[in-house]
């Protein structure tokens, strides 16, 4: 039996043809004409989030196709009510989220083929061309490269509860590899994104609409609620990758930017929440270790923490090339295009999630180091 998102359904229709009807400025006309649909035919997770990824993805361009400074207030509800109804079901927020943007938006050429980008496509796109898929594939094999690491989690686990540091130390071992693989992978970037397409078209179709300038008081879901509702953009804050390793190694990160980090877990699938929830619950592994007294652990421990505190800091490289540094050419040599593709002045030191994006990150960077272990 054919899905029902495969029966000619005008989510999917529109999704496909997401960047050619924002350049020509004619998706919000096509969304204002499309159906109100039930989503009671969904079936399944796949479905669901199937639904979720190209209802993100039209919202997203629906609100921001003229720029920050045509942005509407108000998204229909032929629209916003199915985004509702998908999102509560899966229990996720109705915008686009780092599950919509990465982890389920992608698919392989050659159906036999290996997981490498060379190999891959978006499901679905926005405007950016190949630096938009880029940005997506690269931060999906960024995940991909952390799937040993995030397995070893509850091997590391299983070692301390079990009091056995053969299998401790190789989990640190495998965590700290997953780490490093992460890096080597997030560093491609290079390779695939011009900073000036990331910087002028990209970056505003990730931003949300909470503390946003060009979206004050927020966005209205009509035939959903009455008052508008503020949410944050997408963000790597809201991958659970780090979030998980940061629990398992018991880095503290300063108040302010811990509150941040807790509230992008609410963009999260709930088992993603869940599993950040059972490391909480698990022995300190830091704890652990220093009591241990065991050099080999110790070590392994360390290693661990240097290798994400390398991480963030090639992170720190990458949004210094891709955001501050591209936002100084971009006020250098402004664009003669239209306004859409002037860079939103409200993203010129902050992440889509609305962090302040480079001292954030810095932060983060700097607690990370300071959990090394002195023995």
């Amino acid at each position: 039996m054919a899905s029902f998102l495969q029966i000619r359904c005008p989510w999917m229709e529109i999704a496909h043809r997401l960047p050619d009807l924002i350049e020509t400025h004619q998706l919000r006309s096509h969304v204002d004409k499309m159906p109100l649909l039930s989503t009671q035919h969904l079936q399944g997770d796949r479905e669901l989030q199937l639904a979720h990824l190209a209802l993100s993805f039209v919202t997203m361009g629906y609100v921001w196709q003229e720029g920050e400074k045509g942005t509407v207030k108000v998204l229909p509800r032929n629209l916003a009510i199915p985004f509702a109804e998908i999102s509560r079901t899966l229990g996720l927020p109705p915008i686009l989220v780092h599950m919509d943007f990465v982890l389920v938006n992608w698919k392989k050429k050659d159906h036999n083929g290996p997981l490498e980008i060379e190999n891959l496509d978006p499901v679905i796109c926005l405007p950016g061309g190949e630096s938009l898929r880029g940005f997506i594939l690269v931060t999906f094999l960024v995940e991909k490269a952390a799937a040993p690491g995030i397995k070893a989690i509850a091997q590391a686990v299983n070692g301390m509860r079990q009091n056995d540091g053969k299998i401790l130390e190789e989990a640190l071992q495998e965590i700290s590899s997953a780490l490093k693989d992460m890096m080597a992978a997030l560093k491609t970037m290079h390779d695939y994104v011009d900073p000036e397409i990331f910087y002028r078209v990209i970056r505003i179709f990730l931003s949300g609409w909470q503390d946003n300038p060009a979206l004050s008081g927020g966005l209205i879901y009509e035939g959903v609620w009455e008052e508008p509702r503020a949410y944050s953009g997408g963000s790597a804050a809201q991958s659970t990758t780090l979030h998980a390793f940061d629990e398992l190694l018991g880095i503290r990160h300063s108040r302010e930017c811990t509150a941040f980090l807790h509230r992008m877990r609410d963009y999260m699938p709930p088992h993603h929440q869940a599993f950040i929830k059972e490391i909480q619950a698990s022995p300190l592994l830091r704890c652990y270790v220093l009591a241990s007294g065991k050099k080999e652990l110790q070590s392994g421990y360390n290693r661990c923490v240097a290798a994400l505190s390398d991480l963030r800091t090639c992170h720190i490289a990458i949004v210094t090339k891709y955001i501050t540094m591209a936002a100084i050419h971009a006020r250098a040599k402004p664009s003669n295009a239209t306004p859409r593709m002037s860079p939103p002045s409200f993203l010129e030191k902050r992440g889509t999630g609305g962090s302040e994006v480079l001292s954030f990150l810095k932060s983060i960077r700097d607690t990370t180091r300071e959990a090394m272990l002195d023995f």
